[in-house]
């Protein structure tokens, strides 16, 4: 059996516990001041990607209006992780009441009522950590999770997902096979697709680069056919969130894995483009293709002269 005590005296610990109990808009306000502080400091590696990543997926908008997008991100950025501390460090009860509204919920309740279990597809963006406590109310959760490498952090959050009638499982084969009998017993299980798989996975098209995508998600739409459903969540200025639920394309549930995944990031894209400063620009997203592997690595003017010539290349598949 794993330790799950905490160090009650470590300084990460003591750090997490403040944090989550601090009130949601004093949080944010730190989160604000902090963001600026990294947004002013060029060298700061997080600011870099996401700006490279801005210009690559957002040429129509001129420099200026991408720039006031960065700012914004990072700022939005540091406050959901600062807003994940406070969720994870709050009671169910408190968690719930902090989302003010819900679009979409009927889609939620029907795909309830058909019992054949959901799929909640979330991308990285805006706070998706406060979706888990108001879909927990009425399913049992299934989610994969790859362990903190800080022991005392790794248990903090285990012991929030707890409270979240969510059972966690590994990252792997088995962890997959765990969400597939899950959602054949008609449960609920949570997918962060936009990533870059460690192995295989699809070339996708996304903001018209293509890139290594995980078809985990497709792959278990066709197997499982459970409900697909798009989820968000946006914060608002009165200590809370709004929740946003969107049906999937019909498509998605008759196509091929990797006609499937491409549907998929494209409502990515859409979402994105609506409201592009609350995507989370930090990852390396761009570098998932042979060609642009060390993009982030070369000046900014080098990588996007690389990312125009794969776009050009007609031998290439979008």
């Amino acid at each position: 059996m794993p330790n799950t005590r905490p160090n009650m005296q470590s300084t990460m610990y003591r750090m997490l516990n403040f944090i989550s109990k601090q009130p949601l808009q004093l949080t944010r306000i730190f989160a604000r001041l902090l963001a600026s502080i990294t947004y002013r400091t060029p060298l700061v590696k997080a600011a870099q990607v996401t700006t490279l990543n801005i210009n690559i997926a957002l040429p129509e908008y001129t420099a200026q209006e991408r720039q006031a997008i960065v700012k914004k991100s990072i700022q939005n950025e540091l406050t959901s992780y600062f807003e994940f501390f406070n969720i994870w460090g709050s009671s169910q009860e408190k968690n719930i009441q902090r989302i003010h509204q819900v679009e979409g919920k009927s889609l939620f309740q029907n795909a309830l009522a058909q019992q054949k279990g959901i799929i909640l597809i979330v991308p990285h963006f805006g706070t998706w950590e406060i979706m888990n406590a108001w879909c927990a109310q009425y399913t049992q959760m299934t989610i994969m999770y790859k362990p903190i490498k800080n022991k005392d952090a790794d248990i903090f959050v285990r012991r929030a997902r707890s409270r979240e009638n969510a059972t966690l499982v590994p990252t792997d084969e088995s962890g997959i096979r765990q969400v597939y009998k899950a959602l054949k017993r008609g449960g609920t299980t949570v997918i962060l697709p936009d990533h870059t798989p460690h192995l295989g996975g699809a070339m996708v098209d996304y903001f018209g680069v293509p890139l290594a995508s995980s078809h985990l998600t497709a792959k278990l739409i066709q197997k499982t056919e459970a409900t697909a459903l798009f989820l968000y969540a946006i914060r608002n200025d009165n200590a809370g969130f709004d929740l946003y639920i969107q049906a999937m394309p019909e498509q998605i549930y008759q196509c091929s894995d990797n006609k499937g995944t491409q549907i998929i990031h494209q409502h990515i894209e859409r979402l994105i483009q609506t409201h592009p400063e609350h995507y989370h620009w930090s990852y390396k997203r761009f570098k998932a293709h042979p060609d642009l592997h060390n993009i982030y690595d070369i000046s900014s003017q080098e990588a996007l002269e690389k990312v125009k010539q794969v776009r050009s290349d007609p031998q290439l598949p979008h």
